[in-house]
């Protein structure tokens, strides 16, 4: 594993916070103590992604058979037309999570996508509801097992370092696990931009979807539950108004997800273009 080392970060105490005065800490500036966003757009970056993936979805979960993958890396036949990114754990620089935006296929708009394989909702066939130019299909949604906590465990495994890479306390850690989530969700709308998507299509699991509705973020059901990678409901929304549900909802997280506002004023560009 790749690791990018940087200086730890600096936690105040909550006692040294009443003293202080200070007001609390917003969502965003404690989630950008801990992480960052790296989009993956040099072959070894994709490298580090590809083998967190390998990681995730071959030694942990038996979804990818490893004789197909004997370099250690996982890849498919979207991987060519996706865009990636990597969550970065701040204080040592190890790679938290990954996440892909497959893209459409101008030769082949009607397969580009993995839902398209799985679901079978007249929506998805309908291009005047489900546009897929203007679309992106999050995937490969996964983190390492290092920042995954077992369920008997308050901290995270010994896996990070202790002092330089470990939360202060059990309710920093809990504050810090959501932030990965969130940070993923902050990579897809960036990736979208970047690529002039405004749509967002995925087949996610329900945990993950629940997970995703607690922060204000929803999708709309497309079709029944499929078998996925286990089962997992096929979904979709338009990213402009997901953001501005989100925003009505929990600001704190809108800022996250929008980097202050930046993506939205984006997103309003490509759609007027689009337009």
């Amino acid at each position: 594993m790749v690791e990018r080392r940087t200086e730890p970060p600096q936690t105040p105490s909550a006692s040294a916070t009443q003293h202080s005065g200070r007001s609390p800490e917003r969502l965003r500036d404690a989630y950008e103590r801990w992480f960052h966003v790296e989009l993956a757009d040099t072959p070894d970056r994709r490298d580090e992604a590809f083998r967190l993936r390998y990681q995730v979805y071959v030694v942990e979960h038996p979804f990818e058979d490893p004789d197909d993958h004997p370099d250690g890396v996982e890849r498919d036949v979207y991987d060519d037309f996706s865009a990636h990114s990597l969550l970065i754990y701040r204080p040592t620089g190890v790679v938290a999570g990954t996440v892909r935006l497959v893209l459409p296929r101008a030769d082949a708009p009607q397969s580009s996508f993995p839902i398209q394989e799985v679901c079978t909702d007249p929506l998805i066939a309908d291009p005047g509801r489900f546009p897929v130019p203007r679309m992106g299909e999050i995937s490969r949604f996964c983190v390492s097992k290092q920042f995954r906590r077992r369920q008997t465990d308050t901290l995270f495994p010994d896996a990070l370092d202790e002092g330089i890479g470990r939360p202060a306390n059990p309710d920093e850690a809990r504050r810090m696990m959501s932030n990965i989530t969130l940070g993923l969700m902050e990579a897809i709308v960036r990736m979208c931009v970047v690529n002039r998507a405004t749509y967002l299509c995925a087949v996610m699991e329900r945990q993950l979807l629940r997970l995703l509705s607690r922060m204000g973020i929803f999708f709309d059901p497309v079709g029944p539950v499929v078998e996925f990678h286990g089962r997992r409901q096929p979904c979709f929304r338009h990213l402009p108004t997901l953001l501005a549900q989100v925003r009505d909802e929990h600001e704190d997280v809108w800022e996250i997800l929008t980097n202050d506002g930046a993506h939205i004023d984006a997103l309003a560009q490509i759609e007027a273009a689009y337009d």
